[in-house]
């Protein structure tokens, strides 16, 4: 892991990893050099104790096209569900959705997502994907009430613009735990110091981590996602809820 270089005392930066609280929140302020200190792999391979027993990351990716279209519609339905004491990836949720009103993916979708229009044709539509999402959480015990769980995304697009969207156009009604999540985005800068411009990418890169898939396949996207979490954790970050109230 190298060397840590720190003004403050090792013990406040021991306390901070070991109650779960990243380093700007335990008032250690910027990370300023000074003499080397090591901290070795032993010590820094357990994660802070979340206030969520479970994480569950989703990645949506809709219909799109060189110029906007309206309604724009899921396609890619992907949840990772972690462990929030091991950061391990325990259950996956995974669904391609039928577009109802541009049933025809454009060449541009295509090549930004890579889903092919034989991957969409005769899937469930999002009222019946809601259904099987709805069916998955009960089966993994996550709808149970002292179970705690929130979403996970890149950023606050699904779950803030699409999926509402898309629901009232439908005259649909999500399920309310959609309606809290993490930004991973917000995360990312707390611990970095640095908002990430591209998205994934900068994160990836950020954290030197190796990118897995392609981007903007949501299962991918979610797999990275899940990957730069565990990063963020094994730094001593402690996940907090940053959607608005709604």
């Amino acid at each position: 892991l190298g060397c840590f270089y720190f003004r403050r005392p090792m013990h406040c930066l021991y306390t901070a990893i070991v109650r779960g609280r990243p380093l700007c929140q335990a008032g250690l302020g910027p990370l300023l050099l000074t003499q080397p200190v090591s901290v070795s792999a032993a010590g820094m391979a357990s994660f802070p104790p979340q206030r969520y027993n479970f994480f569950l990351v989703l990645d949506f990716e809709a219909t799109c096209d060189t110029k906007p279209i309206y309604p724009q519609e899921i396609i890619e339905f992907p949840i990772l569900k972690l462990n929030g004491r091991t950061m391990e990836i325990e259950s996956t949720f995974h669904s391609y959705v039928q577009p109802v009103y541009h049933p025809q993916l454009t060449p541009f979708c295509t090549q930004l997502t890579g889903i092919i229009q034989d991957m969409v044709e005769g899937k469930p539509t999002l009222q019946h994907t809601l259904q099987m999402v709805d069916e998955w959480m009960s089966k993994e015990g996550l709808l149970n009430p002292d179970v705690h769980s929130i979403f996970v995304t890149c950023g606050d697009w699904d779950l803030k613009t699409m999926l509402p969207g898309q629901c009232q156009h439908l005259g649909l009604r999500a399920p309310d735990y959609f309606k809290q999540w993490i930004n991973l985005k917000k995360a990312y800068s707390a611990v970095m110091r640095s908002w990430p411009k591209r998205n994934l990418t900068d994160m990836l890169e950020g954290l030197n981590l190796s990118q897995e898939g392609r981007l903007h396949s949501g299962i991918d996207d979610s797999k990275n996602i899940a990957s730069i979490m565990k990063e963020l954790a094994r730094r001593g970050f402690l996940f907090r809820k940053t959607s608005p109230v709604m």
